[in-house]
């Protein structure tokens, strides 16, 4: 018996020997699942420090992402398809006159301290200038009488192309403020989850009006490209300010130059960049690698370039609705009447007249739909 219990001791101090010995089995398994070529980083070491940022600055993981840095891997392993799918984060750069850092922390930085506000300011800044134009000169138009007798001003096609244009970029404009500053407006009175819901509704439908208000941009200007065409009517025009500081307007064609501004600047130069822009975020062009530099410059240049567009389109927007009497009516049902046409538009009025611009005419004061002297005007 007693040979038998020194056996069994000498059993159990080898067993527990070779345990020290043996790496853990935790350890083991976790070495294992290591991708080849990864390295994780190390977590940072718990101090008075660190504990005191967790108090003050909840949710800060910045030094998770300088310990990423610190431990020299910029390319990890990924089973995920596509470029830079390995990569946790972008390399550090430096531009002038500023630190190093990270692309994507030069990108933000961009984003939140010069488009953010800057852009902000930009349309707050217009909407308020409009409102005191609005207080100080009122609705324009209204000096000639109206004679009852209606003038085409816009086919059923022209206005067709002009709403579907209008609703997609009411649609974008909308989401695009509101995921560029309700984090800083909103949020705080929906609160995070609420606000969580709205943005990523909001998101779902940029994404989706993009691509139609592409096709109908690109509708609207071989639409109204040859009327918008430049002449030496405009530089008249914008010389007298188109008449909006006096007693009477510059006569114009169908367009004046104040519109053919926003058609060419706002429609066809920034429209073109912001379509373009906006694919590459929606990753719609073929044989782009779509890596993060150049998201992210793309994503500059759009929100720039809608920026201005807005700003544009405000001014329309106002002109179309409230600063112009009966403005509103030519692009809801066509017509006009032949005194607000020969005040606003002139030369368009006595083309006209002259059977130069075929278009629908009514022949009486009580016919707002009467039938046409001439064929419907092709544009």
């Amino acid at each position: 018996m007693r040979s038998f219990i020194v056996s069994l001791l000498a059993g159990l101090s080898v067993s527990l020997a070779c345990a020290q010995a043996a790496p853990e089995p935790a350890a083991s398994a976790q070495q294992s699942a290591a991708p080849v070529g990864f390295v994780a980083p190390s977590a940072p070491q718990p101090d008075e420090s660190n504990a005191q940022r967790a108090k003050t600055q909840p949710g800060n993981n910045a030094p998770f992402w300088r310990s990423v840095h610190e431990s020299g891997v910029q390319h990890g392993v990924t089973n995920l398809p596509g470029a830079e799918k390995g990569v946790l984060i972008q390399p550090m750069v430096q531009y002038p006159g500023s630190r190093f850092t990270t692309a994507g922390e030069a990108w933000r930085q961009v984003r939140n301290q010069w488009i953010i506000p800057y852009g902000g300011s930009l349309i707050v800044i217009t909407v308020l200038a409009l409102a005191l134009f609005y207080f100080s000169k009122g609705t324009l138009g209204g000096h000639e009488p109206y004679t009852g007798r209606l003038i085409e001003r816009f086919t059923y096609f022209e206005r067709a192309a002009h709403w579907c244009n209008a609703i997609a970029f009411s649609v974008l404009a909308i989401s695009g403020l509101v995921m560029a500053f309700g984090k800083f407006l909103m949020q705080p009175v929906l609160g995070g989850t609420l606000f969580g819901w709205l943005t990523y509704a909001l998101k779902t439908a940029h994404n989706f009006a993009g691509p139609l208000f592409a096709v109908s941009l690109l509708v609207v200007f071989f639409t109204f490209a040859r009327d918008n065409l430049p002449n030496r009517h405009d530089l008249t025009w914008l010389l007298k300010g188109g008449g909006l500081f006096g007693g009477h307007e510059v006569p114009s064609e169908r367009f004046n130059a104040g519109e053919k501004v926003v058609f060419w600047a706002g429609v066809f130069l920034l429209g073109f960049v912001v379509v373009a822009s906006g694919l590459v975020l929606d990753q719609l062009l073929p044989g782009l690698a779509y890596l993060r530099g150049d998201m992210q410059i793309a994503h500059m240049i759009h929100a720039v370039a809608t920026i201005l567009m807005m700003v544009l389109f405000i001014g329309h927007i106002y002109m179309g609705t409230i600063g112009m009497k009966d403005a509103y009516r030519g692009m809801k049902t066509g017509m006009v009447d032949e005194g607000w046409a020969r005040e606003h538009h002139e030369l368009w009025y006595d083309d006209i007249k002259a059977g130069k611009i075929p278009a629908q005419r009514s022949t009486g004061a009580s016919a707002g739909t009467a039938a046409a002297t001439k064929p419907a005007a092709q544009h």
